[in-house]
């Protein structure tokens, strides 16, 4: 590990929690427990090994189409994780940040996650991302309609959109591009994930479930990343 370059950035898939709780004969609801147990072991990992920002996807806008119960299930270990987090993020001074459509969600877990947000902005430490109701292409739409609108009003001439502004009109405005994006589970596919954001991102499948996803595999991945040329387009 001493010698390994350290992503400041890491983005993850987390996939695999249903097959993971298929596969032990258990509800499909407690793979997403045992998932959501998996983030917050996580996040005291990446703190150790000095990833500077840690994003994850929890739910998308296409997850909306999965069973009543099972969507149910997912907003209820939300609640909870959001409830819980104050004191979390205080006590191991972790900000969190919610990217995605919060205007799509419950009006009690906009509440929890404009309080969460708000007590832990000036914390210094693990800069932790939940992607929530997002998807890639939802974000881009939303700020293509942000910008016409200010394009109609007189505030913005096409002229000033460039690379610069895009990206600091998306849901990850002020947080750096993913160095590494993994996603677990065998699966090879971006789904919706931060396409504009992973434009340089370096990709990482693991076989195992997320909820197996522990040390070890991350430092496999970290590895894996330290063998990569990463030059960005512009190297010969």
């Amino acid at each position: 590990m001493d010698n390994l370059k350290i992503p400041t950035h890491v983005a993850v898939i987390m996939d695999g929690n249903g097959r993971w709780a298929k596969a032990k004969g258990l509800p499909r609801k407690m793979g997403h427990v045992q998932g959501g147990k998996n983030v917050e072991d996580m996040l005291y990992i990446c703190d150790e090994l000095g990833i500077k920002y840690f994003t994850v996807y929890a739910f998308s806008t296409e997850n909306w189409k999965r069973s009543e119960d099972e969507v149910s299930a997912l907003m209820t270990l939300l609640r909870s994780y959001l409830s819980s987090g104050f004191k979390k993020a205080a006590k191991n001074n972790v900000r969190i940040r919610i990217i995605g459509d919060k205007t799509g969600l419950a009006t009690d877990i906009q509440d929890l996650i404009r309080d969460l947000e708000e007590d832990s902005k000036n914390n210094t430490g693990l800069q932790f991302q939940i992607a929530i109701n997002y998807g890639s292409r939802d974000e881009i739409k939303r700020m293509m309609q942000r910008t016409a609108e200010k394009i109609k009003n007189g505030e913005l001439e096409p002229s000033d959109i460039d690379e610069r502004y895009i990206s600091d009109n998306l849901d990850t405005k002020d947080i750096p591009d993913p160095d590494l994006l993994i996603r677990t589970s065998g699966e090879q596919r971006i789904s919706n994930f931060l396409l504009w954001q992973i434009a340089y991102s370096e990709f990482y499948f693991a076989s195992c479930h997320w909820p197996d996803f522990g040390k070890e595999e991350l430092i496999k991945a970290i590895e894996e990343y330290n063998k990569r040329d990463r030059r960005f387009g512009d190297a010969k």
